[in-house]
């Protein structure tokens, strides 16, 4: 009897194993990757914002952030500044108006941060290094970056402030036009690409001459349109007149404190750091290296490639933010209907002609869009 119970155990444990054990394999995979990308984005946020007031001093001749300490080093002046506003912003009192709806008050800040997370699930590292390699990635990059204009609309209606909702309409009327403006300089990026999953974009740019073969060099107005239309669609200056403090006091977040503001605070880097990525993996070739390939260890590939590529980046961001003057509205919104978006189809048609036989293998044009690079 005893044995026949052991048997049957086993028996139920191997079935159990059988049943449960890959997708619980597949769950723990999951996670640790999701881990592993989420935790650098949100260090990186949470740094970067140190680096970039040290930058910012550094050009405008002045001192960053150098008094908090880790235990008193003074060699360590600073680097604590970001824990310390983190920890401020959690022990700050979270205020609600009044007469705001309070559940829509409070969800704003989750519809703004959540897809800005989510999005970068799609987002290639190397060709093997993706939470889900799915093939229209360029599609749910859109869908998902698109969601995040609901939330500063909910934000300055739920505030029942009439600061805050006009501060709202302009930053909403901002990020939609723009953002028409970047899909179509997208949209010529995919047509050379020839696929909208980034990791096969990127190998697409793959070749022996290095940086001369990424479509940075044949769509260099698509490519800086893009950068524009991103700084733009992260409000960050000089396009920030929703939080322009001499205009509209700070526009959709006027009523907004403590973590709630900072959810905001945090959308804003994370799609930074998502334009800087669509940016090097698209037009600047991602984990490529810039050098020939027959240059030893220079011209290996490697995720090291991609993290330059978008710091170096996000150090523009930085040198706009201290160097430009912030625009006026009719001139942001000139400067995305009249000007972006017409440069934008016109190259659209010239890519399209690029494309096309006999044009597609001709001398130089054949570096990007010949039959070599097909597949």
């Amino acid at each position: 009897m005893g044995e026949l119970i052991t048997t049957l155990n086993q028996g139920f444990l191997t079935h159990l194993g059988a049943t449960w054990g890959p997708p619980a394999w597949a769950l723990a995979k999951a996670v640790v990757m999701v881990l592993m990308v989420m935790v650098p984005v949100l260090v990186f946020v949470l740094y970067f914002q140190l680096v970039e007031r040290w930058v910012i001093g550094w050009m405008q001749v002045r001192r960053g952030p150098n008094r908090v300490t880790f235990f008193g080093i003074k060699a360590l002046g600073g680097f604590a500044q970001p824990i310390a506003d983190a920890i401020k912003l959690l022990i700050k009192e979270q205020v609600v108006p009044s007469g705001a709806n309070k559940w829509l008050f409070l969800l704003a800040p989750a519809i703004s941060v959540i897809p800005a997370m989510a999005v970068w699930a799609v987002i290639p590292f190397t060709p093997d290094w993706v939470i889900a390699n799915v093939d229209a990635s360029i599609l749910v990059v859109l869908a998902m970056t698109s969601m995040g204009v609901y939330g500063v609309i909910i934000a300055g209606w739920a505030s029942n402030s009439k600061y805050a909702f006009i501060g709202a309409l302009r930053s909403a009327a901002q990020v939609v036009s723009y953002e028409i403006a970047m899909g179509f300089a997208l949209v010529g990026a995919l047509m050379a690409a020839g696929t909208l999953n980034l990791t096969q974009a990127v190998a697409r740019q793959d070749g022996p001459y290095g940086a001369l073969e990424w479509f940075w060099v044949p769509l260099l107005p698509l490519f800086l349109i893009q950068f524009i239309s991103g700084v733009a669609e992260t409000n960050r200056h000089p396009f920030d007149v929703a939080e322009g403090e001499s205009e509209i006091v700070a526009g959709p977040l006027v009523e907004y404190s403590g973590m709630t503001w900072s959810m905001f605070f945090l959308a804003e880097y994370a799609n930074m750091l998502l334009v800087t990525a669509l940016s090097a993996l698209l037009f600047l070739g991602g984990w490529l290296s810039p050098f020939p390939k027959s240059w030893p260890l220079l011209g290996e590939p490697g995720i090291w490639w991609l993290l330059a590529k978008m710091l170096a980046l996000m150090m523009v961001f930085v040198w706009i933010r201290a160097s430009f003057p912030r625009y006026r509205y009719d001139q942001i919104m000139r400067l995305g209907w009249k000007i972006f978006i017409p440069i934008t189809i016109v190259w659209i048609v010239v890519v399209g002609l690029m494309l096309m036989d006999p044009v597609r293998d001709w001398p130089v044009i054949n570096w990007w869009f010949g039959s070599q690079h097909a597949g």
